[in-house]
């Protein structure tokens, strides 16, 4: 029979093997949730709310990245987190501007005593009762599509364990969130394909023209007034004639 330290020994095993699959268990609901949410808004409303409870940070948010690169915050659990993104976003520098410019994780562990960057996110957040953060960026393609951020009010709130869930999470919400943005571009096209097939029609009818020559119709008056061909199509529909 084995003595008091290989009991101990097979008693934390058991634990750390219930809480991997516990942990396994988390992440599978968290996938299915991601699946099953529909656009950008609803995945990324997901992934924050999971952070919050899986964490135990006191808010979570993210911040997508456009194809100007500039930060556009689109999911929070409290209303001042845009404030803490607000401020960096206009000055152009902070821990979420370093994490989306170096592809890295910025984890800043007291706020308070953390002097990287300029004293007015510092003291935004320290006003706040915001004593530690971590910014994650969410990687697509080999870019950064988005960054999570957790806040906590305690100094040194996330542990090694912590920011290994957080990768995990990160992860999980890129894949989910470049899904979501693909499915959206894509009924996007599908509109406008069916947009400018009405308009085509219109302009087939009313000028006696076959398919290729309306096309050609439209896409010149898009070149002259250089606007989107699915803007041309919208008006003609909306006042049965051309602009201009």
């Amino acid at each position: 029979m084995g003595g008091p330290r290989e009991s101990d020994t097979l008693a934390a095993a058991k634990r750390r093997t219930s809480a991997d699959r516990a942990g396994a268990d988390v992440f599978g609901r968290l996938a299915t949730e991601l699946h099953d949410a529909e656009g950008v808004e609803n995945t990324v409303e997901a992934v924050v709310q999971f952070a919050l409870s899986a964490l135990q940070c006191s808010y979570a948010g993210i911040a997508l990245i456009g194809s100007t690169r500039r930060p556009e915050v689109v999911a929070l659990t409290h209303p001042q987190v845009a404030s803490f993104y607000q401020l960096q976003i206009d000055a152009g520098e902070g821990p979420v501007i370093t994490a989306i410019q170096e592809g890295s994780v910025v984890v800043v562990t007291d706020v308070a005593g953390d002097t990287r960057w300029s004293s007015a996110w510092r003291t935004r957040l320290r006003d706040a009762g915001i004593r530690s953060v971590v910014h994650v960026p969410l990687l697509a393609g080999g870019r950064v599509a988005a960054v999570l951020s957790l806040f906590s009010q305690l100094p040194d709130a996330f542990d090694a364990d912590d920011l290994a869930v957080a990768h995990i999470l990160a992860e999980h919400a890129s894949v989910a969130i470049a899904t979501a943005r693909q499915e959206a571009a894509l009924l996007q096209a599908i509109d406008a394909r069916k947009l400018i097939g009405q308009a085509m029609g219109i302009v087939m009818e009313r000028y006696d023209l076959d398919a290729d020559r309306a096309f050609e119709v439209l896409k010149r008056y898009s070149q002259q007034s250089n606007r989107k061909l699915r803007d041309v199509a919208q008006e003609l529909i909306d006042t049965r004639r051309l602009p201009g």
